[in-house]
């Protein structure tokens, strides 16, 4: 048997030997919320292998991963969730780092990929999860580090919060969360603004081409119907709702930030 071979596609809940619970959410989601995962699908299946190919030579999103690395402080024997773990980028440099991984995406295209990626890289303590993130779900303090990488800002911003609460719960006493991802708004700060335009400016200088990108992303952005990221002030906002401790934030590269927090207990202290 391959180490690839070893990978879990599911969309049921399961019992785990070592009495960790991994779950997707008991009731399915519907209307507005059925047909947004199944876009979401979609989207991920059709652009899995051009994401695997452009994250790993992208100077910008390399970059975000050893933020998120550096911030989640992993040890040997942590437990960890990559949430929206794509093909790989974060939760293979993550692993040899902790005990396991649990890497969870939406698309079986992606988990596919991550397969393979971790087959190639000799990493056999990834466990892949099929599943909408919005729909996944673990016991209560049963890991010690979730982190995600450029895939919340897709989500719907009450599922953003939500997910967010949920992992809080899944987190033991002293467990970070850490999130690296797109963190600006529509231009109601100097950060925004500058953010907007540099992207607007890069692909301006591309030509026709870059005006039809420009056009596309800003329907897209303003209608938020792929890409939907928040600014930087409400992602701190959304861990200290979660009740985490410690919430700070780090720009990283161009619109590109991380947000940590870490669960009160007996390794940290309320702030």
């Amino acid at each position: 048997m391959t180490r690839a071979a070893r990978y879990a596609k599911i969309e049921r809940p399961r019992a785990r030997k070592d009495g960790a619970d991994v779950r997707t959410r008991p009731r399915p989601a519907r209307g507005e919320g059925k047909a947004n995962l199944a876009r979401q699908r979609r989207f991920w299946t059709r652009r899995a292998a051009a994401w695997d190919h452009g994250a790993g030579t992208s100077p910008g999103l390399r970059q975000v991963v050893e933020r998120v690395l550096a911030e989640a402080a992993p040890s040997s024997d942590d437990e960890a969730v990559d949430l929206g773990c794509g093909s790989g980028q974060l939760a293979l440099r993550l692993a040899p780092l902790v005990r396991r991984v649990i890497a969870v995406d939406i698309s079986e295209a992606m988990i596919d990929l991550l397969a393979a990626n971790a087959d190639a890289a000799s990493v056999d303590n990834v466990e892949a999860v099929a599943s909408p993130i919005e729909r996944f779900d673990l016991g209560p303090s049963s890991v010690d580090l979730v982190v995600s990488n450029y895939a919340l800002h897709h989500l719907r911003d009450r599922d953003k919060a939500r997910l967010v609460a949920r992992a809080a719960t899944w987190l033991r006493p002293g467990g970070r969360l850490v999130i690296g991802d797109m963190m600006f708004g529509r231009g109601a700060d100097r950060r925004d603004r500058e953010v907007i335009a540099s992207k607007v400016a890069v692909l301006a200088r591309r030509g026709p081409g870059g005006w039809w990108r420009i056009a596309k992303n800003a329907s897209r952005y303003l209608l938020r119907l792929q890409e939907r990221p928040v600014p930087i002030g409400a992602w701190v906002d959304i861990l200290r709702r979660a009740g985490l401790a410690d919430v700070r934030a780090i720009p990283v590269v161009s619109e590109a930030a991380v947000v940590r927090g870490t669960k009160p207990g007996p390794k940290t202290q309320e702030v």
